[in-house]
C-alpha cells in the first residue's frame, strides 16, 4: 500500500495480550488467513485512529471485553509476519477493565482463556509476542500493573 508520500509501506496493526493473571485471552479467527487458528485480538489501525484506541476497539469488537492498556510490549516487523503482506504490529499488555463476559465477534469464531504455559499452536508470529509476554511478566513489578485480575466471574 501507498502512503501519503507515494511510498509502498507497510500496513499498521495492533494486537492485544489482555492477561488475567497468568492467562491470556485468545481469539479462533475466523476468516484467512489462519482461518480456526487461535490468535491474540487484534488487527488494522484505520486512518485517524491512535494505536490505542485500534487496540481497545479490536479488543472489545473481537472478544466483549473492556481493556486498558497497561504497558507497551513492543513491535514486531518481520516483513514474513502475515501471509497477506509486509504487517508492523504494535503490541500492548492489557487487562480486563471490569467483570465482563467473554463473547466472541467481529471476525473471532470463539474467545478463550488460555495459562500462558499451555498455549494451543498460535496463527502469525503470536508464539513469539507471547514469549515476550512472559518475559515481561517476569521483570519485578510487572506482574502488579495488572491489578486485580482475579475476576472469578470472568467466564
Amino acid at each position: 500500500m501507498k502512503n501519503v508520500n507515494g511510498y509502498v509501506a507497510p500496513a499498521l496493526t495492533v494486537d492485544a495480550v489482555l492477561l488475567k493473571g497468568r492467562e491470556v485471552l485468545l481469539i479462533k479467527r475466523g476468516r484467512e488467513p489462519y482461518r480456526g487458528a487461535w490468535a491474540l485480538p487484534g488487527g488494522f489501525v484505520e486512518v485517524g485512529e491512535t494505536l490505542e484506541h485500534a487496540t481497545v476497539r479490536e479488543l472489545l469488537e473481537e472478544t466483549g471485553l473492556k481493556g486498558e492498556i497497561v504497558d507497551l510490549l513492543g513491535a514486531y516487523s518481520d516483513p514474513k509476519r502475515d501471509p497477506r503482506g509486509h504487517t508492523v504490529g504494535i503490541v500492548y499488555v492489557c487487562k480486563v477493565a471490569g467483570i465482563v463476559q467473554v463473547a466472541a465477534g467481529d471476525d473471532a469464531d470463539e474467545a478463550r482463556w488460555f495459562p500462558l504455559d499451555a498455549l494451543p499452536p498460535l496463527a502469525f508470529d503470536h508464539d513469539r509476542i507471547l514469549a515476550d509476554a512472559r518475559r515481561w511478566l517476569a521483570v519485578p513489578g510487572h506482574f502488579e500493573k495488572l491489578g486485580d485480575t482475579d475476576f472469578g466471574k470472568c467466564a
